[in-house]
């Protein structure tokens, strides 16, 4: 399977979509935080977001590839007043502080993962009218598109 590597502001739908996915690297993860910083950075001042984190089929390379990359979301999103369901599984992340941005914030999101049992454990431990975890890229698709950020 080919390394998917990429992140995009979709200003139309006020959605980001972010993709990693395959036998990624240390190095392959500093380009997806990377690709989430810049497309972060097109958001106007003042919007309401939503965002589709799909990791299905990612498969680290190593353990520190691992570690480089399971704190970037929850941290990236907690600047824009979002706090991931999962976060409650971790003791260091009991204090994590939200904040937001140029008034940008999260209302939504929807994280992809093709491991069923921990993704569907999440789903029912953490799931939420705002938040799901589901393990079809489709059906993740679908809702996040269809959820509205006029909410």
């Amino acid at each position: 399977m080919n390394n998917e590597i990429y992140t995009k502001w979709e200003e139309q739908s006020s959605l980001i979509t972010t993709r990693i996915s395959g036998s990624v690297t240390e190095t392959e993860v500093s380009k997806w935080k990377q690709s989430l910083e810049k497309a972060f950075a097109e958001i106007p001042a003042g919007t309401k977001f939503k965002i589709f984190v799909n990791l299905h089929g990612l498969n680290p390379a190593s353990v520190s590839a691992h570690k480089s990359y399971r704190d970037i979301i929850p941290l990236l999103l907690s600047q824009y007043n979002w706090r991931i369901g999962y976060l409650d599984l971790f003791e260091e992340a009991k204090d994590l502080k939200l904040s937001s941005e140029n008034e940008i914030e999260c209302l939504a999101a929807v994280h992809c993962h093709h491991d069923s049992y921990k993704i569907n454990k999440y789903e029912s431990r953490f799931g939420k009218e705002s938040e799901h975890f589901f393990d079809d890229p489709e059906k993740s698709e679908s809702w996040i598109r269809s959820y509205s950020v006029s909410k």
